[in-house]
């Protein structure tokens, strides 16, 4: 409960991306990692093993990791685009 609190967000939220339900956003992810004292990326090793999605999310439906992957690139895009315009 304390995390959902310190992210402004609710129990079920926080609930729903540990079961895989939901996929936070890059924002939600930083403020969470933040919180939790830790460096963003550590959520996703051993997690993950490249272009191998069925080790995250096994039981969801294609059109559901589709969209979940698509969130992914958009986030890594977003945030490359904001590095870039620093330098």
């Amino acid at each position: 409960m304390k995390l959902a609190e310190r992210c402004n967000t609710t129990t079920s939220y926080i609930g729903h991306i540990e079961t895989g339900l939901k996929f936070p956003s890059m924002d939600m992810i930083e403020k969470m990692a933040e919180i939790l004292r830790i460096e963003p990326h550590l959520f996703f090793i051993n997690r993950m093993k490249q272009d191998d999605t069925e080790n995250i999310y096994p039981k969801l439906p294609v059109s559901m990791k589709n969209e979940i992957n698509n969130e992914i690139d958009l986030s890594i895009s977003k945030v490359i685009k904001e590095i870039l315009k620093k330098y």
